[in-house]
């Protein structure tokens, strides 16, 4: 006998998506049991109907139906930045490598086969809502850090940004869109890493709208999910020329003026010139001096204002 969980102060929503009365009735029994609003479509199209009016928490979905099948429907549901979150697990009476292969191609995230073992099918559902309710959690984090990250998956599609990345990934003049996309050469690249293992070296640099990218790998968060860093790249010769100029500094004091407007600390760069935090602070010394200021954050908003007039 299926045990029911404590019911939770607020209930997970599964859609069941089912041309076959039967297997409807059992499976919102089951998880009505089991502590689950469930929602029910009896066809691909009426799915799409609903998903795009309420969004479940998870979607049981059959892969042969009439018309539109499970396989076709999960691919448009996918398309739709809004719910390509939302986890697909299918259900049929294939076990075939190749229909398996099939319903992850399309987005899938499990694969049960009928006759359904219900109490199985229920600890399935539960890992995956707990993933994607941590997957969640974490792009909430990302968000919240101000952090440049992006996810793609191997095909190079823009999977979410945090909003620091996606404002230097977006052109101010192009189409808004729900999720920046990568240049060609750049998915190109990452077509490349389709079939080999990233590491911490896998590099790419390109221009958005006239500002010079650097993108680095960081790791891989799922079996198609690849979180990348980004930062925008200066050309540091040419703005130590510009301070140096415009201060009458000297080219090490230029430097330092330089990367204490990029938010670096005396060691950081004691680190980059080779020099010790010492040195750094009494070249900062002159450096106040010379643009009649009194810290470092004055002098940080002086250099940003003469490299960006």
């Amino acid at each position: 006998m299926l045990m029911s969980e404590p019911s939770p102060s607020r209930r997970d929503t599964v859609l069941v998506v089912d041309d076959t009365p039967e297997t409807l009735s059992l499976l919102t029994d089951t998880l009505d049991q089991a502590g689950f609003t469930v929602l029910i479509a009896t066809d691909g199209e009426s799915a799409l109907d609903l998903l795009h009016q309420i969004t479940p928490d998870l979607v049981l979905m059959d892969a042969l139906m009439p018309g539109l099948d499970g396989f076709e429907t999960c691919k448009r549901l996918k398309r739709d930045k809004l719910m390509a979150h939302l986890p697909v697990i299918f259900m049929t009476g294939l076990s075939e490598t190749e229909h398996v292969l099939a319903g992850l191609a399309s987005g899938g995230v499990d694969y049960v086969t009928k006759p359904l073992v219900l109490d199985e099918l229920l600890a399935r559902i539960r890992v995956h809502l707990g993933n994607a309710r941590l997957a969640y959690e974490t792009h909430a984090a990302l968000d919240a850090s101000g952090r440049f990250l992006f996810a793609t998956d191997r095909a190079g599609r823009v999977l979410w940004c945090t909003p620091k990345a996606r404002k230097l990934l977006t052109d101010p003049a192009a189409r808004p869109s729900l999720e920046p996309t990568l240049p060609g050469a750049v998915i190109e690249q990452l077509l490349r890493f389709r079939h080999t293992d990233l590491h911490a070296s896998a590099r790419c640099a390109f221009a958005v709208a006239g500002r010079r990218l650097d993108c680095s790998f960081v790791s891989p968060l799922g079996a198609n999910e690849l979180l990348f860093r980004l930062a925008e790249t200066h050309d540091t010769d040419a703005d130590k020329t510009t301070l140096q100029r415009a201060h009458a500094l000297t080219a090490r004091e230029s430097e330092v003026l330089l990367w204490i407007s990029r938010g670096k600390s005396n060691r950081d760069i004691g680190q980059i010139l080779d020099i010790s935090p010492r040195t750094v602070n009494k070249h900062l010394e002159q450096v106040f001096v010379k643009l009649g200021v009194e810290n470092r954050a004055a002098a940080a908003a002086v250099a940003v204002r003469s490299l960006n007039p």
